[in-house]
C-alpha cells in the first residue's frame, strides 16, 4: 500500500532515490520496480534487516536488476549519511511526526537532495490524528517509545519546507479507510491487536488491499479529503 503517488514525484528510470525512514520498504521496492537505483534508511535495526532481506529476494526472482539495489543502512535522519546533492529523489513517509528536531531532519532531505529534485513527504492529518490522541495517551509520546512527538497542520508542514529552501508544488490526502481502524485501535488499546472489532476491521483492509474492489477505490477517492489518515505534500529544490 503505496502513500505517495510516484507519478506526482517526477521519478525517471536512472534516477537516484533515498527512501528516508523506510520502515518496511514499500516505497522503496516501487522506486526499484520503476527503475531508479535505491537506497533505503531507518532507525530501527529489524526494519533494516527485513527491507535488505526483500530486495535480496526481488533481485534472486529477477524482479528487479541488481543495479537497481543501493543498499538498505540503519540511520539517524538528522545527520543522512550521504554526501550533498545526492538524490533525484527522496520519499519521508510517517516520519517526521516521530522526530523531537524534525526541522533539522527538514534540513537534511534537502541537503542530500539534487537542486531540481523532487521531495515526497507524509505525515498523519490533523483531525484523525487529533482524535487519535485524545483517545490514547499511549498512542503518542512520551509514554510510548517511538510515538508521535507532534500533530502537523498543513500550514505547519509547508511553512517549514518553505523555510529549509523547497518550494511546495501540491499536495493530497490517502487513506481514508484506515482512519476508522486507528480510531478503533486507540480506543481498545493501541497494543491490543487481537480486540475483536480492530481484529475485523484489519482483515477488511487487508482484503482491501489485495482485492481493490471498484466499491471501496471510489469511497477511498471521496473521503480521503475528509477522512484520510495521511497528509501528503510534493515539493522541489531549486536549480
Amino acid at each position: 500500500m503505496l502513500t505517495i503517488r510516484f507519478n506526482k514525484l517526477g521519478l525517471r528510470a536512472g534516477d537516484n532515490f533515498l527512501d528516508a525512514g523506510a520502515g518496511f520498504g514499500r516505497h522503496a521496492f516501487e522506486a526499484a520496480r520503476h527503475g531508479a537505483t535505491v537506497y533505503a534508511l531507518d532507525w530501527a535495526q529489524d526494519e533494516v534487516v527485513g527491507t535488505r532481506a526483500t530486495f535480496g529476494g526481488m533481485i534472486y526472482e529477477n524482479e528487479i536488476p541488481a543495479a537497481n539495489f543501493g543498499g538498505v543502512l540503519r540511520g539517524d535522519a538528522t545527520r543522512l549519511p550521504f554526501p550533498d546533492n545526492t538524490f533525484d529523489c527522496v520519499v519521508t513517509s510517517e516520519v517526521l511526526e516521530h522526530i523531537q528536531n524534525d526541522v533539522a531532519a527538514i534540513a537534511e532531505l534537502h541537503r542530500v537532495l539534487k537542486p531540481g529534485g523532487s521531495l515526497g513527504v507524509t505525515v498523519p492529518t490533523w483531525w484523525p490524528e487529533k482524535i487519535n490522541w485524545m483517545l490514547s495517551d499511549e498512542y503518542h509520546a512520551p509514554k510510548s517509545v517511538g510515538g508521535h512527538v507532534r500533530i502537523y497542520s498543513a500550514t505547519e508542514l509547508k511553512a517549514k519546507l518553505r523555510a529549509a529552501g523547497l518550494e511546495v508544488r501540491g499536495s493530497h490526502h490517502a487513506h481514508a479507510l484506515h482512519s476508522p481502524y486507528w480510531w478503533l485501535k486507540c480506543a481498545v488499546g493501541p497494543r491490543n491487536d487481537n480486540h475483536p472489532l480492530v481484529t475485523k476491521y484489519r482483515k477488511f483492509l487487508e482484503w482491501d488491499i489485495i482485492e481493490g474492489p471498484a466499491s471501496t477505490r471510489v469511497a477511498e477517492k471521496l473521503l480521503s479529503p475528509v477522512l484520510g489518515k495521511s497528509f501528503i505534500v510534493y515539493s522541489t529544490k531549486p536549480k
